[in-house]
């Protein structure tokens, strides 16, 4: 692993700062979008940004080595190690907000961060939050949010929440409570897995909420709507519908079992196949 450090050293850590960490791979025209219209639109509080060029041969590493600006890491991998390159990104980090961000989330407005921190600081409870998404018909991600997945709007604290499925394309959580739950793996056999699903479900068990800050809106230009899923990604979604079939089954086995439905329903143990 190559490192081309910025100074995170013993240097006074204001407790509202922030830090970005973006993983990418072969997108440099994506990148570089992101880059000059997301993370050069960051304010004062963004005080680290880390880029993990995950072994690309496509330009990324001379594009990174030519950016020059002091809140700047850059680490250079020679192949992909795939989704915990996150969790490790985040561990060189010291910032107490942490954002994910996609390299292809591609515009956003002015001092987008100072607008994602105030709001996660309003909202009591809150361990994720996203900015919404530009409603964009051909990107897969942006087609999802407005047209498959389903969202409560709620006013918390006098900020309009989305509640609902929330990923982690430009998403705000805190350090202490991704040290409280254990945060992102360090290590896995697997290149991808869904970081979102691993931490939303993680932040969920301890109570906490999550959800899309609907006013403010970033610009993702990903996957096209209708588009096959790349082959790591095909493979990951098999994987997981095929332990949701067996969770399905194992849970119809064990209701059927006298006296564990009604168990179940007090004690809350799980949802119920059917369960609206």
């Amino acid at each position: 692993m190559v490192a081309r450090d910025a100074s995170y050293g013993d240097e006074y850590i204001s407790p509202m700062s922030i830090a970005v960490v973006v993983l990418t791979h072969n997108r440099l025209e994506l990148l570089r979008q992101c880059v000059e219209n997301v993370l050069m639109r960051t304010s004062e509080e963004t005080t680290e940004i880390v880029i993990w060029d995950q072994g690309s041969t496509d330009g990324t590493s001379q594009y990174l080595q030519m950016l020059d600006d002091p809140r700047l890491r850059i680490v250079a991998t020679p192949t992909n190690v795939g989704m915990v390159a996150y969790g490790r990104a985040i561990a060189m980090t010291r910032a107490p907000y942490v954002i994910q961000l996609d390299d292809d989330v591609i515009n956003a407005p002015q001092r987008w961060d100072a607008e994602l921190l105030s709001s996660f600081r309003r909202i009591s409870g809150i361990a994720w939050l996203a900015a919404d998404l530009e409603d964009d018909p051909t990107d897969r991600l942006s087609n999802d949010r407005y047209r498959r997945d389903e969202y409560v709007e709620n006013l918390v604290e006098g900020v309009r929440l989305l509640e609902g499925k929330t990923g982690g394309w430009c998403t705000m959580t805190s350090r202490v409570i991704y040290d409280e739950v254990g945060g992102l793996p360090l290590r896995s056999r697997r290149t991808y897995f869904s970081t979102d699903t691993i931490y939303t479900n993680k932040v969920l068990r301890a109570g906490y909420r999550i959800g899309i800050l609907a006013d403010l809106r970033v610009r993702h230009s990903g996957d096209r709507a209708g588009a096959p899923h790349p082959p790591h990604k095909e493979a990951f979604y098999r994987r997981e519908n095929a332990i949701l079939r067996r969770k399905h089954v194992f849970k119809v086995a064990l209701l059927a079992v006298p006296g564990v439905r009604a168990l179940n329903r007090r004690h809350s143990w799980f949802d119920e196949p059917g369960a609206s």
